[in-house]
Parts: C-alpha cells; structure tokens; sequence
C-alpha cells in the first residue's frame, strides 16, 4: 500500500511537469511563429532597399555619364569654363573611403 501511494504520487509529479513542458512547447511554438513572420517582413524590407539602392545607382550613374559629356541633347561646357570637381563613387560603392574627386 506505501508502494502504491509513492508511485500515485511520482505520477502526479511527473503529470505536472508533463503539462508544463506542454505550456512551454505552445509558448516556444507561438514565439517560433511571430519570428518568421518578423523574419519574413525585415527579409521583404531588406529586399525594397537593395532594390533602391540599385535604382539609385544606376540613377547616379547615369547622371555622371551626362555630366561627362556622354548626353548628345545636353549643351556641351566651353572649353574656357573652369573645371569644377564632382564626387564619383567607384564601383557604384557608396563608401567613403571609395570616393574620389575627378575633374572634368
């Protein structure tokens, strides 16, 4: 009869730590589920500003082609004009330490 109240009792231990294991797999599964979803809208985000970035590249890109002269419709500069430097990003890199002044 002690033997039986011993284990009665193991087994209403191990019951409790059953259903708290289960509350802690529901919690980990609802947190596991808003991270990918949060996961999913940065993954989208990131993905809007490359695309951006790349826009604006080409943007910047095209822009100093027309200032070197490249534009046929654009007025050529007078040869006597004084040379004014601008900024150009090698490589389409943004980076500082990229950046060199060229003259034209």
């Amino acid at each position: 009869v002690e033997k039986k109240l011993i284990l009665e009792e193991k087994i209403t231990v191990l019951q409790q730590q059953n259903e708290e294991l289960r509350a802690r797999i529901e919690q980990n599964t609802v947190r596991t589920r808003q991270l990918s979803e949060e996961n999913a809208n940065l993954q989208e985000h990131v993905e809007k500003e490359v695309k951006e970035k790349k826009r604006l590249s080409r943007t910047n890109e095209e822009l100093l082609w027309k200032l070197m002269g490249g534009d046929t419709t654009s007025p050529k500069r007078s040869p006597s004009a004084p040379s004014t430097p601008f900024y150009r990003c090698s490589s389409g890199s943004s980076s500082p330490a990229k950046v060199k002044t060229v003259r034209r």
